[in-house]
């Protein structure tokens, strides 16, 4: 989600993850347009896209595997780290370039468009996931993380995330003008922390922050959500609740803890089980 900020950039040159599908490709879908940000491009999964470099876009992430699995005739993934709505429609800086305007990729025979966004909307993400780690010292089983956002009694994340829904709204109204045909998926975000217990040595946040976490998530979700009911032409596609026992703390994770994993994943990112995970779901409600 949140913009990364990487110091040493690693060049993968290895072939993309055979990915095994659930359905025989059917060619219901032809011409399939992937949206979003970092939790759609797939930071550090290899094997990485290399233009532009810095969207960190992997050749595994779900669009990939799910463009396989469909067995689709044309794929065009355009998601970039860092995104949030606007750069929809306007060009993304990235470290060694520039992504183009993600709807651009859209065209009028596009029949299958995926879009994974919002988080980066306010930089609430990036906000939750750089100042909570650094409040659980001060108060190891509390809530300093949402007593820090608390604001004359007002949750300032959860303030910005009621903002996110319209943008995605008028993200989802420009992709039926520009590719009408298509069916359109909004994707929500898969798990973070677990419902119950903590992991602090994964995810170090305060005892009493891990629900505040989740109904930060929660409403994220319920933001993208709410923004297709409205549409009234796209699906959401819930990834919160198939993704419950695999949260960062679980044996078995879709999500990347605090340490940032060269070749698996980015800090607080998804791995590649996580994507296949996602990929599944999706492949599952289009079947």
């Amino acid at each position: 989600m949140r913009r990364l900020v990487i110091v040493a950039v690693v060049a993968f040159t290895m072939l993309a993850s055979a990915v095994t599908a659930s359905a025989s490709p059917s060619h219901r879908f032809r011409h399939y347009v992937a949206l979003g940000d970092s939790y759609t491009a797939g930071p550090l999964i290899p094997s990485q896209r290399l233009y532009p470099l810095g969207c960190f876009r992997s050749t595994s992430n779900y669009p990939a595997q799910l463009a396989i699995r469909l067995g689709v005739w044309s794929f065009t993934d355009v998601s970039c780290s860092g995104a949030d709505t606007g750069d929809m429609t306007a060009a993304q800086d990235v470290t060694l370039g520039q992504n183009p305007p993600q709807l651009d990729a859209l065209r009028p025979n596009t029949d299958l468009v995926t879009l994974g966004i919002g988080g980066n909307d306010y930089d609430v993400f990036g906000n939750v996931v750089g100042t909570c780690p650094t409040l659980r010292e001060s108060d190891p089983v509390g809530n300093p993380c949402q007593r820090h956002f608390t604001v004359d009694g007002i949750d300032t994340a959860m303030a910005a995330i009621a903002h996110t829904k319209d943008n995605i709204v008028a993200v989802l109204s420009e992709i039926h003008a520009r590719a009408p045909r298509a069916k359109v998926l909004a994707i929500g975000y898969p798990r973070i922390a677990p419902p119950t217990g903590t992991c602090p040595d994964i995810l170090p946040f305060a005892d009493g922050d891990y629900g505040w976490l989740n109904h930060v998530e929660e409403a994220l979700n319920a933001a993208v959500s709410s923004a297709a009911a409205t549409d009234g032409k796209t699906a959401y596609i819930d990834t919160y609740h198939p993704s419950l026992g695999h949260d960062a703390c679980s044996a078995a994770p879709w999500i990347n803890g605090q340490e940032t994993k060269t070749l698996e994943a980015a800090a607080y990112h998804p791995y590649y089980a996580g994507m296949r995970g996602v990929a599944r779901v999706i492949s599952r409600f289009l079947y």
